[in-house]
């Protein structure tokens, strides 16, 4: 908290590195994780080298960056082969598959959890209802399957049905409540604050004001918070209208309406399995949650409960009290699963503890090449020798030769910028 008008660059004093480093594992994570899914929905989860280039902007790695560059990082985990036309084909290794796999039965597994989490942001929205365009901005973060909108949002009829209020004006789709649970109209920093593990059992409650204070983790290097201490008391202690209560009579402005803008926050934080998302995630949400148009203020503003990340052109919020340093307290078993991919993730010929992952990270504002950045994947061609085999088996492992590439030099990393634009109080 601060009493400047201005938007200034924040002040590293401000900034939580460890933070910062688990911003860099999940930007990695997300790029692996969108090769995973696109070799996916190929037959035998292969597909030319050349034709990946059209999925650069879901992969996140924008040119004059390689293709080719980032895929021989994680030689465990992708392969690449050269048929006997010369074309270069992509595949997922074996312990790949696996890992898919894997990833596939944990969903499985903790799906009525989503379910829950999914349901009860119906029953925070002012109408009970989100598009699912916006819900699936929020897939990856709440566990929910690759086909949940054509199968996963019809498994459970008994909280959520697919509608389209708005034809012909409007084909979009939507996830509709079907019916109000009171037992799931409790917060997570309510349940926290009484001990109650599991939702409450009492078909009575009713959502209602409340005082309850946020938890609060400061930057050990933030040495002025007691600056503001009389605004943070009382901020902490002044009443506010639970998420799952009716905030359409709430003044936008006021006081009343953004500390409950903040325990709407809070929640949806608190149903994400890492505990933070995408800042314009959020903000899809701004009228369905009743929230205030400078979201982004609002974030900054409370840096005691949320922390914010400026790494590439997207911002990342994370939920304070969940993190001891860079590590979630709780993990949820997909982190887990996460955790076990990044550890297949690089070579250099021996074991690799990577402690600021600024070598696999977001290319916006860093170099993933180990050779010249001019030139197209296919260049790579000229160097590979060439075997003609049949297909056979997932992913064409015995098809072809498997490529081969000599160790290089460690990227040049490039500075990330130390300047965070931060809002203030005043």
């Amino acid at each position: 908290m601060t009493s400047s008008k201005r938007v200034q660059d924040r002040s590293k004093n401000k900034r939580v590195h460890d933070l910062e480093i688990a911003t860099e594992k999940l930007k990695v994570i997300s790029k692996i994780l969108n090769l995973f899914e696109i070799l996916k929905g190929e037959q035998e989860n292969i597909m030319p080298l050349r034709n990946l280039d059209q999925h650069r902007k879901q992969i996140n790695l924008p040119k004059p960056h390689k293709i080719s560059d980032f895929l021989r990082k994680s030689p465990k985990l992708f392969e690449l082969y050269k048929d006997h036309r010369g074309i270069v084909w992509c595949g997922m290794t074996e312990k790949a598959e696996e890992l898919v796999e894997e990833e596939e039965k944990i969903i499985e597994k903790n799906s009525d959890k989503a379910a829950e989490c999914v349901t009860r942001m119906l029953m925070m929205a002012v109408d009970k209802r989100l598009g699912l365009d916006k819900i699936a901005h929020f897939r990856r973060d709440l566990g929910l399957p690759m086909d949940f909108r054509k199968h996963w949002v019809h498994k459970y009829p008994e909280n959520f049905r697919v509608v389209q209020p708005f034809k012909p004006y409007d084909e979009g789709e939507y996830l509709e409540l079907v019916s109000w649970n009171p037992n799931w109209a409790i917060t997570e920093l309510e349940k926290r604050v009484l001990g109650i593990k599991e939702c409450l059992n009492d078909g009575d409650h009713v959502p209602g004001l409340l005082s309850l204070a946020f938890p609060l983790k400061f930057p050990l290097t933030y040495k002025k918070v007691y600056r503001y201490g009389g605004k943070i008391e009382h901020f902490q202690k002044r009443e506010y209208l639970s998420p799952y209560g009716d905030a359409r009579g709430l003044k936008a402005g006021s006081l009343e309406f953004d500390k409950r803008a903040v325990a709407v926050m809070h929640e949806l934080l608190s149903f994400t399995i890492e505990k933070r998302l995408v800042t314009d995630y959020l903000t899809h949400f701004r009228r369905e949650f009743v929230m205030p148009q400078k979201l982004m203020r609002l974030l900054l503003k409370h840096f005691g409960i949320f922390y914010v990340s400026e790494r590439g052109k997207r911002f990342s919020v994370f939920l304070n009290e969940a993190y001891d340093g860079s590590e979630l307290i709780e993990k949820h078993p997909l982190v887990v699963w996460k955790e076990k991919v990044l550890s297949y993730v690089g070579y250099r010929g021996k074991k690799n503890k990577i402690e600021s992952y600024e070598e696999f990270s977001n290319t916006e504002d860093e170099a993933l090449n180990d050779s010249a950045a001019d030139g197209s994947d296919m260049e790579i061609e000229e160097d590979l020798r060439t075997k003609l085999c049949p297909f056979q088996g997932s992913g064409g492992k015995k098809f072809i030769e498997k490529l081969r590439f000599t160790d290089t030099s460690e990227d040049d990393l490039m500075q990330i910028r130390d300047q965070y634009y931060y809002y203030y109080y005043y």
